[in-house]
């Protein structure tokens, strides 16, 4: 079955496609110092949530870019619901392509909150999004980290290498190799990941008593069964995730 046909189905409920809870994401913008007309390109918007409580509550300029046309749809209509369509635009799309299509833009804000995959990890989603940001703009990236050393059959089972992911501290390590300053970061905790991923649950039952006889069941249900066992097993305790904020380096001067 299409990953992103799965995901569609089990975060169908979802306003944010990623484990943080509506109070970090608003702290998240807080943090920002948002103000209006400032202007953010979201790398892999899903449903352009951030885009549009942060319009609609900072008065911040957005565009989103993401290869969903479902989450898309969701995310005009939350723009609409929210009356900042005007301020927000989305883009049907493969994020790393726009990335490069918005070089030079010189925006305030570039964020890719959870999909580092579209650089082939952490460093190169970074390289991406640097072109599109303004000199003293403010870097978004959403990341996975090891809270504690996980067993060797945790790396199978949450589909990740073992050199995907490193600790917290491993993390800025990385983030400095790459020449970016850590400013702020907002982590998620053990609820928001319950809420993210058991909301799938519920999602992902509601959908297969309603489709039994749909082709996609059979895999659905095997996604069901095994993102339960994986979260409970593994996910909870070992795998963090949060978002750092981020400036680009300051030039080293003798």
């Amino acid at each position: 079955m299409d990953f992103l046909r799965q995901h569609e189905i089990a975060e169908a409920g979802h306003r944010i496609l990623n484990p943080f809870t509506d109070d970090k994401l608003m702290l998240l913008g807080s943090l920002c110092r948002l103000r209006p007309g400032q202007r953010q390109l979201d790398l892999a918007c899903g449903k352009g949530e951030i885009l549009s409580r942060w319009a609609d509550a900072f008065g911040i300029e957005g565009h989103g870019v993401d290869i969903s046309e479902v989450f898309l749809a969701a995310a005009h209509a939350r723009a609409a619901e929210l009356g900042v369509a005007d301020r927000v635009a989305f883009e049907l799309g493969d994020a790393a392509e726009a990335a490069a299509g918005h070089a030079g833009a010189g925006f305030d804000v570039v964020s890719c909150i959870g999909a580092t995959w579209i650089g082939n990890g952490l460093a190169g989603t970074l390289a991406l999004m640097r072109p599109a940001l303004r000199d003293g703009g403010l870097l978004l990236v959403g990341e996975p980290y090891w809270t504690e050393p996980p067993p060797a059959d945790a790396y199978a089972a949450l589909g990740v290498g073992p050199d995907d992911f490193v600790s917290l501290h491993g993390t800025l390590e990385r983030l400095e190799a790459a020449g970016v300053d850590l400013v702020e970061m907002v982590l998620a905790d053990g609820d928001s990941w319950d809420r993210y991923v058991a909301e799938q649950w519920w999602t992902v039952d509601e959908w297969l008593r309603a489709n039994p006889g749909s082709p996609d069941a059979p895999a659905m249900r095997e996604y069901l069964r095994v993102a339960r066992h994986t979260h409970l097993r593994f996910q909870r305790r070992y795998l963090g995730w949060g978002v750092f904020v981020l400036k680009v380096g300051a030039p080293v001067t003798s």
